[in-house]
């Protein structure tokens, strides 16, 4: 409600954000981290013109103010439930890679994100719970439908704590295990 009653306000507080981000990103970098990732758990409820003023243009500022310390810094974003709206996030943040959730459509993301970034992702957090068959099929879904291209294996969104560790467990074996 405010960014729609007060956008200067919420401008004021976003502009905050971005510049402690950036001060915290980089010292991440300074103490030894390989790889960045700006979460965005919110992004997927904003509406397109919100979501490049509120996501994709502060993403894109942090990214900027990252690389103008370090032009190397390898930088994931995650805008989750961006849907359609991840192809233009990849062009207009630079991120190197974006995070999916699990709900995101794997033949889009190939062709519109993958082809052009990594992706991250995207099991389903539930699905680690369940375990057993569940799991196995889960995880060999997301191999088919990503392994070709440029993955980095991880959940579609944080581990929960009731999530039993030899779910964990059973997760890195098949991932390990899989071959094309």
């Amino acid at each position: 409600m405010l960014a729609y009653r007060h956008p200067e306000a919420f401008l004021e507080i976003i502009d905050a954000l971005v510049e402690n981000s950036i001060h915290y990103l980089l010292g991440q970098l300074k103490a030894g981290a390989d790889v960045l990732q700006i979460f965005d758990t919110w992004a997927g409820v904003l509406p397109p013109r919100e979501f490049q003023r509120w996501s994709i243009e502060p993403t894109r500022r942090i990214v900027q103010g990252v690389r103008a310390q370090v032009p190397d810094a390898k930088v994931i974003g995650f805008p989750r439930g961006a849907g359609a709206q991840l192809p233009g996030y990849v062009d207009a943040t630079g991120v190197d890679a974006v995070s999916i959730d699990w709900a995101a459509e794997p033949s889009f993301i190939r062709e519109r994100v993958q082809s052009k970034v990594a992706v991250q992702g995207n099991l389903d957090p539930l699905v680690l719970i369940a375990g057993g068959a569940a799991l196995d099929r889960a995880i060999d879904d997301v191999l088919e439908n990503y392994a070709r291209g440029r993955l980095i294996f991880n959940l579609g969104h944080g581990i929960t704590p009731e999530t039993p560790i030899a779910h964990v467990e059973q997760m890195i074996r098949r991932v390990r295990d899989y071959k094309e």
